[in-house]
């Protein structure tokens, strides 16, 4: 298993269990067994109470967790694999979120449980192979009946280098403003702590071990930076 910062996601049904605890102390100690000390730290826990009517889209503490996972370049354990696999809304916001996740009850995807993942990934990417292959077939014979001339248009590779670089600007601008909103809220904090100055919101950050976008430590120029993104 990979080494270094984890933070657990917990969840329970009812507000009665997040209430009482049932369910919790089970789950932590299922992340506390798997973690199993060493240099795997758990940086921090975040617990989610739904009830009933909850909806797919409404679960804030899933986005607080996935973002310090960001922020800290952590990984997201989860104690039983059907906490989040029951809903797909959950597998689509944690694949966006580009976090590695862990189970506990997968280690080494054994088992029943493992066996019905290996179905489900095996069964999504049959279906998605499936519908690109079948996008294209129809797509280059749509192109023929036109009389577009197939093989690509070799003729134009200045043009097209120039748009995978604008595609790459924009996606790694994107990446910076996503975490740029993960930080507002920690640097909110720092704020209202008593931190006024560039300096010393820096020194905040390095405080908490929170590294900038490179792994490296914040200076005054880099909050400025991440200041004006927000």
């Amino acid at each position: 298993m990979a080494q270094g910062a984890f933070v657990s996601y917990l969840r329970v049904s009812t507000s009665k269990q997040g209430i009482s605890g049932l369910g919790l102390e089970a789950q932590r100690e299922t992340v506390r067994t798997f973690l199993n000390g060493g240099s795997r730290e758990l940086i921090g826990e975040f617990v989610e109470v739904e009830s009933g009517t909850t909806k797919g889209d409404d679960r804030p503490n899933l986005d607080k967790a996935l973002a310090r996972c960001r922020i800290m370049g952590a990984v997201l354990v989860v104690a039983n694999v059907s906490r989040l696999t029951r809903n797909p809304d959950f597998m689509a916001r944690l694949v966006a979120a580009g976090v590695e996740v862990r189970f506990c009850d997968l280690p080494k995807i054994e088992g029943p449980a493992g066996r019905f993942m290996l179905r489900q990934m095996l069964a999504v990417a049959e279906l998605e192979a499936g519908l690109i292959s079948e996008r294209t077939k129809k797509a280059l014979a749509a192109a023929k009946a036109r009389g577009v001339k197939l093989g690509g248009d070799r003729g134009n590779l200045a043009a097209v280098a120039e748009q995978g670089r604008a595609i790459s600007l924009a996606v790694r601008k994107g990446k910076a403003m996503r975490r740029a909103i993960d930080l507002a809220p920690i640097v909110a904090e720092i704020r209202a702590a008593g931190a006024c100055s560039l300096r010393e919101i820096a020194a905040a950050l390095n405080a908490r071990r929170i590294p900038t976008a490179r792994s490296g430590a914040w200076s005054a120029v880099k909050v400025e930076r991440l200041l004006e993104q927000v």
